[in-house]
């Protein structure tokens, strides 16, 4: 088959893409091999591929490709998640653009408009992993609405809920106004932010003495329901008992007393809002005070809000405080940080608010995946920072609110029977809730009609904390054959970011539900940030697109691009021109198997020493380098992994091993040196393969014609054999005196065309192994071994070797001595120079250190340099 001058990366990858498809390499079902199981972070179902998948992807590639290789049972499982809140904010901004009021819909037709969403959007980020090489197994897709996974979800809670785990409590909750939906604490990112304190004056009931108040939020007067001072603060215990009016709307609040109020903090009063503070919340229950919601779901103000009514609780803070002002009521503000919750989703500001939601109960939950990864070691991440984060959260959990008022998710398996709180039943279906209900209602006549499911949908994170499971129907069928096999998983790749929301409650899942980890080893990529150490993100317009990246470097190159860049734990900082440099690696090993197929083979001719030496060593140094990279492997240091096989191929294989068995000129190569050099090559292409796929995949096929049976994707990891140390050694030291050699020739332009004489004094006892590679890279006439110095010789020292090549018939005398002596006195006006500055007491005591140091070294650098010339001058006769 004739060879394309050029590597043309985008045929490459869709010729093989479809290939490994049409063969099904990347389909796993059970079998008597050992299983390696990677579960996909399932991206948003309509989401599009970013940098940050582009590394996780490839770095879950790289691993399920070795375990292929390897000859374990590779099974990598794809797929989207619904993302609730995220999908349904989408749905409803495209039916606002038709016209169309969520509001007015009923759930069955605004989940028809969501499918649809989905189906038209949904699954365009798993096309676009196939373009960067994922090995998924895509018959196994999985969405995390998909009917099983909803049975699943939905199961998962009605066990919960009869263990007495989950329950539904009135309580205080993270509201997202955006969104109109609870959050959990999880979701709620705590930023800090410059703010004002207000000094406001309430009227003390009966009297014309006034109480001054500071607060963060004067728009939330309207819910003020007391004002709470410390029993032991002198300056108020005469106001024990009274009574308040609040601004504005003239509420008349109890003064009570608490020694939660901080004596030190403001004015020493503090005005309770029980319906929109937590620790408000406390106070009031403790205190049987009144709650008055004051807020509408969009955080605009409702009736209680007097002339407010229906204003943005920011728009209201304004224009209340200059009333407030107008009326003499505002004293004063002061700059205040305070830290802010906002939605991780919508970035909105949280709203406290009261209200019915579901929880479940976390604390015993959390017991054994806080063993799995603190004590036993079950679980184990990379890098091991992150124990302390894990163990920080883990061991200060809350319960869980894993309710949520959308549509867009599973719908919450509780159904109410009757006007009372308690009024419901919990069951998988509707018709083993009837039976339920009329059960706890002892009424036989109850219908289905007359139950009505919960209205709120689950947290997203409720179906997925499953996903290890659930993707192989654990939950379900637990004794099935795949969840058997397959379960537990082996490695997890994902970001620190959802540690908690995620990693650690599949954790939590996996022993509650499999009585085992669901995987073994959590491998946390960094952020992918620019050059500037920015974030990537659409807002600066620094996130680069990752399908244009492929288009113009190839998959290959980017994977290389981005692995060169990435560490466990740190963020990458992301540079094109590492993309670039994984493109001209491509380009370095296409060329170097070009290179070796257009040699011409000579059966009859013998191998050379050179030759001969040359394998023997590349083969000791592909040893030594397999064994750094399954090193590198067992510690997820995949960046490192790749750069010991960029090093060993670039360096050792194409610069120096072509190099010295390369025939000359339009002279053939003997059988044996090519075959071994493919065989060599082959065992590149296997190392490389599960970061370059397609482009090792095409050089294999072109090396003989193969079977589907053969192909390198289900080829076979090279097989570790101990390494001759001493070889490598010595190849160390001969590449030092070829290295010498071709100084000298460039230093005194002698062309290599012309062979020259050399001779070295061993003061070594180095081995003479080399000596026809070195021969033969140095193109020598001849290589002598001598006691003495050789007068009148160009020379360069390795270690304390001294090497030799006379001057005579190799260089003009007369023209070496003038460029010698140029050079010479160049460097004694620059030592004078150095040496002046040196003698200058002043800057000696007065420059920092590394400055004095520095000059020291020119000084010491320029004295060798003289001593070299002169003694090179002696030898040319001057």
């Amino acid at each position: 088959m004739e060879i394309p001058s050029k590597y043309n990366a985008l045929s490459v990858e869709s010729k093989w893409y479809d290939y490994w498809m049409q063969h099904k390499y990347f389909h796993s079902k059970p079998d008597e091999r050992e299983p390696y199981t990677i579960v996909i972070p399932p991206p948003n179902v309509t989401g599009i591929l970013h940098m940050g998948h582009m590394l996780n992807n490839t770095i879950q590639d790289v691993l399920i490709r070795r375990a292929r290789l390897l000859g374990k049972n590779a099974c990598w499982v794809p797929g989207t998640d619904h993302a609730s809140i995220a999908t349904e904010a989408k749905v409803v901004a495209k039916l606002k653009e038709q016209g169309i009021d969520k509001n007015d819909l009923s759930r069955d037709e605004f989940l028809k408009h969501a499918w649809d969403w989905t189906e038209e959007y949904g699954g365009v980020i798993l096309e676009q992993l196939k373009k960067l090489g994922c090995s998924c197994d895509w018959d196994r897709t999985k969405f995390t609405m998909d009917d099983d996974m909803n049975e699943a979800v939905i199961k998962t809670f009605v066990d919960l809920y009869n263990k007495g785990l989950i329950y539904r409590g009135y309580r205080m909750v993270n509201w997202d106004p955006e969104a109109k939906t609870t959050l959990s604490d999880e979701e709620v990112i705590h930023v800090e932010k410059q703010g004002l304190l207000y000094y406001l004056e309430y009227k003390i009931e009966g009297s014309d003495e006034k109480l001054t108040i500071a607060t963060t939020r004067p728009e939330t007067i309207f819910g003020d329901t007391a004002i709470c001072i410390n029993p032991n603060d002198e300056r108020f215990s005469h106001l024990k008992g009274r009574k308040a009016i609040v601004p504005i709307c003239g509420r008349v609040i109890p003064i009570i007393e608490d020694e939660y109020v901080d004596i030190e903090f403001g004015t020493g009063c503090l005005k309770v809002t029980p319906a929109h503070d937590e620790n408000d919340k406390v106070l009031g229950d403790k205190h049987n005070l009144e709650v008055v919601d004051i807020f509408n779901e969009d955080a605009s103000l409702n009736s209680f809000g007097m002339h407010y009514e229906g204003h943005d609780r920011f728009v209201v803070r304004k224009a209340i405080s200059k009333e407030l002002d107008a009326a003499g009521i505002l004293i004063k503000t002061e700059n205040h940080i305070n830290k802010v919750g906002t939605s991780e989703r919508t970035k909105a500001v949280i709203e406290p608010r009261l209200s019915d939601q579901w929880f479940l109960k976390m604390e015993d939950l959390a017991k054994p995946a806080i063993d799995a990864v603190l004590k036993t070691g079950d679980v184990k991440l990379f890098p091991k920072k992150f124990e302390n984060t894990y163990r920080h959260w883990m061991e200060n959990i809350r319960d869980w609110n894993i309710s949520r008022q959308l549509l867009w998710g599973q719908q919450i398996p509780a159904y109410f029977y009757g006007d009372g709180k308690e009024d419901f039943v919990v069951a998988e279906t509707s018709e083993e809730a009837l039976k339920l209900a009329q059960k706890k209602t002892n009424n036989l006549a109850l219908k289905i009609e007359d139950l009505k499911q919960d209205s709120d949908a689950l947290d997203t994170w409720f179906s997925s904390w499953l996903w290890p499971i659930s993707v192989f129907d654990g939950i379900r069928n637990p004794e099935n054959e795949e969840i058997k096999y397959y379960y537990p998983t082996n490695d997890l790749v994902t970001g620190p970011d959802i540690l908690f929301f995620w990693v650690a409650r599949m954790i939590i899942a996996g022993y509650e539900y499999k009585n085992e980890r669901p995987f073994e080893n959590v491998y946390l990529t960094g952020l992918v940030r620019d050059k500037q150490r920015r974030k990537m993100s659409k807002s600066l317009g620094n996130s680069p697109d990752a399908l244009k990246l492929i288009e113009d470097y190839g998959a290959d190159g980017v994977r290389v691009g981005l692995l060169l860049s990435s560490a466990a734990g740190n963020d990458l900082m992301f540079d094109e021109d590492l993309c670039q440099q994984g493109k001209q690696f491509a380009n370095k090993i296409w060329n170097a198997f070009r290179l070796v197929q257009g040699w011409e083979i000579d059966k009859t001719i013998n191998q050379p020493n050179s030759s001969k030496i040359a394998l023997e060593w590349y083969e000791s140094k592909f040893q030594k380098t397999i064994t750094e990279i399954e090193d590198h492997f067992s510690k997820y240091r995949l960046s490192d992994a790749l750069m010991a096989t960029y090093k060993l191929i670039w360096d050792d294989f194409a610069s120096w091993l072509l190099e010295i068995i390369k025939p000359a000129y339009q002279k053939p190569i003997d059988r044996t040196t090519y075959n071994e050099v493919i065989r060599l090559f082959e065992n590149n292409l296997r190392i490389l393969n599960p970061f370059m796929p397609f482009l090792t995949e095409e050089i294999w096929q072109y090396i003989e014609k193969r079977s589907p049976k053969e192909a390198l994707i289900v080829s076979k990891w090279p097989e570790i054999k101990p390494a001759n140390e001493a070889l490598i050694s010595e190849f160390d030291f001969a590449s030092e005196v070829i290295s010498g050699i071709r100084n000298i020739r460039k230093q005194k332009n002698i062309a290599f065309k012309d062979a020259i004489e050399f001779s070295v004094v061993n003061n070594e006892n180095s081995s003479n192994t080399f000596d026809a590679v070195i021969s033969k890279l140095g193109n020598l006439n001849s290589f002598e071994y001598v006691t003495d110095s050789i007068e009148g010789a160009l020379t360069f020292r390795v270690k304390s070797n001294e090497y030799f090549i006379p001057m005579e018939g190799s260089i003009d005398v007369e023209s070496e001595i003038k460029k010698l002596t140029e050079e010479l006195n160049y460097t004694e006006g620059f030592l004078k120079s150095v040496q002046k500055k040196l003698s200058n007491e002043r800057f000696v005591n007065n420059a920092p250190e590394q400055v004095v140091a520095s000059e020291k070294k020119k000084e010491a650098d320029a004295l060798a340099k003289i001593e070299t010339i002169k003694t090179s001058l002696v030898s040319l006769g001057k």
